[in-house]
């Protein structure tokens, strides 16, 4: 059973950063794609970001409320992977959301792609 743990979340300014974290248990996750989504509230779960298995490609979304601020990237050592989230903005307040996929080269884009998920860490950004 794979089980995924995010944290890292909580209260920031507007124009601060964050850095989420999502480690592994019982998987190793050098070679797991893996991808990073948000649920604002009363709304779906979105993607955020992914990065590829053993190529370590990565994939971002194009919404200009993330775009080129957010940087994903893991950590084999500690077998965990990271959002890196800078300039953040109100409209970024959200529970984020690690998931894990058991084969590359999926949809890494949509909620489908992916077959494990962890519980997920709030975000909230201040005006």
């Amino acid at each position: 059973q794979v089980q995924l743990v995010e944290s890292g979340g909580g209260l920031v300014q507007a124009g601060g950063s964050l850095r989420l974290s999502c480690t592994a248990i019982g998987r190793t996750l050098s070679s797991t794609p893996m991808g990073w989504f948000r649920q604002p509230p009363g709304n779906g779960r979105d993607f955020v970001a992914a990065i590829g298995g053993s190529d370590d490609n990565t994939y971002y979304t194009d919404t200009d409320a993330m775009k080129g601020r957010f940087t994903i990237f893991r950590e084999n050592a500690k077998n965990t992977v990271y959002l890196e989230m800078n300039s953040l903005k109100p409209e970024g307040t959200s529970v984020y959301y690690c998931a894990a996929s058991n084969y590359s080269g999926g949809n890494y884009w949509q909620n489908y792609g992916y077959h494990y998920w962890g519980q997920g860490t709030q975000v909230t950004v201040a005006s």
